[in-house]
């Protein structure tokens, strides 16, 4: 008798965000994840608006020196989609073929996607539930939905991913949205409802999960930036030194107290926000266990005490909770953790 072992093979997610790109490369093990490299690099391409200037080709030189600098070994790579250029939505279809299935879900789909059909690439998952209806004469007691969820993203983007990723001499495998990245990563297979919030550098997405599959999300055009700018025109100081304010203080009693009219309103968004997908998720019989919130704008002082009053319990996600690392590396992972959810999410795709 022959027996055959195939070595776990590494794999890479690259999360490339609006002020930033991270790269984490992963190894699957037996039980989890062991992290063999990662790397993050502050970067922003809004500063050239030359027309010479190609955005693409310098994404891909600056991840080609990041790759470099964190030893990546492999070419192979899950990226992500930022949820603010993906169109994402639930529908509910009945019970089809799957010949019939692609048809239904194109025709429903030009209801949902604000873009020519022509001009996006769709793809779906398909989560099947049980709906139970009272029995009628020559009708079963139990009918069967197909709900799907549906994503669109403009097919110029995926083109120019697969330019950047050919230029950087890497192999695509995948291209995922940033949301089902971070289930992964900060959740792993819980069945239980809850909302995960990412605030990024100029953006936050709010998912909503249950039973281990995307239900709702929204994004807003409010970030740790806006959080910063806004606390910069309260104290009329620089960005640079607002910015020092807000990792010192954070939603602490004295800062509230000396720019309450400036700070509070881009909190309050993300505040508000949550509380209307609670009440639209909870209208429908379902309940929210917890609000995990995730990236570097997450690491805001007080942010959690401030949401505390929502009702689900909340907490900082752990994307090293499912990774097994080196404990030298830790003092300088820990810190930067939660701005690796994305990635590492990426890299734990099967």
């Amino acid at each position: 008798m022959i027996f055959s072992f195939r070595k776990p093979k590494s794999k890479l997610g690259v999360d490339i965000g609006t002020s930033s790109i991270k790269v984490v490369q992963l190894k699957k093990e037996e039980k989890g994840y062991l992290l063999e490299t990662y790397g993050i690099v502050d970067v922003s391409l809004r500063k050239s608006m030359d027309s010479g200037f190609d955005a693409i080709a310098e994404t891909a030189r600056i991840l080609r020196l990041l790759l470099e600098k964190s030893r990546v070994t492999t070419k192979k790579v899950v990226a992500s989609l930022p949820n603010n250029i993906v169109f994402v939505s639930m529908i509910e279809i009945p019970e089809m073929s799957e010949k019939e299935l692609k048809a239904a879900i194109e025709f429903e789909a030009r209801r949902y996607v604000p873009l020519p059909l022509e001009e996006v690439t769709l793809s779906w998952s398909v989560l099947r539930e049980p709906s139970f209806a009272k029995a009628t004469e020559g009708k079963p007691a139990t009918s069967q939905k197909l709900k799907i969820l549906l994503t669109a993203v403009p097919t110029s983007v995926i083109e120019n991913y697969l330019k950047m990723f050919k230029i950087a001499g890497l192999e695509p495998q995948a291209l995922e949205i940033e949301s089902l990245a971070l289930i992964r990563s900060l959740a792993g297979s819980r069945s239980e409802s809850f909302m995960i919030v990412d605030i990024g550098a100029r953006n936050t997405s709010l998912s909503l999960v249950d039973k281990g599959f995307l239900r709702l999300s929204r994004n807003l055009t409010v970030g740790g930036e806006t959080i910063t700018a806004a606390i910069a025109r309260g104290l009329k100081v620089s960005v640079q030194r607002a910015e020092q304010f807000k990792k010192d203080l954070g939603l602490g009693g004295e800062l509230l107290k000396q720019i309450p009219d400036a700070l509070r309103p881009p909190i309050d968004t993300i505040k508000s926000e949550i509380t209307q997908l609670i009440n639209i998720y909870e209208s429908g019989g379902g309940s929210i266990r917890e609000i995990i919130f995730a990236g570097l704008g997450a690491k805001l002082p007080g942010l959690v005490e401030y949401f505390s009053d929502l009702g689900p319990r909340v907490a900082l996600g752990d994307p090293l909770k499912f990774v097994s690392h080196d404990p030298q590396v830790k003092p300088y992972l820990t810190p930067v953790a939660l701005s690796l959810s994305v990635a590492m999410g990426l890299a734990m795709r099967e």
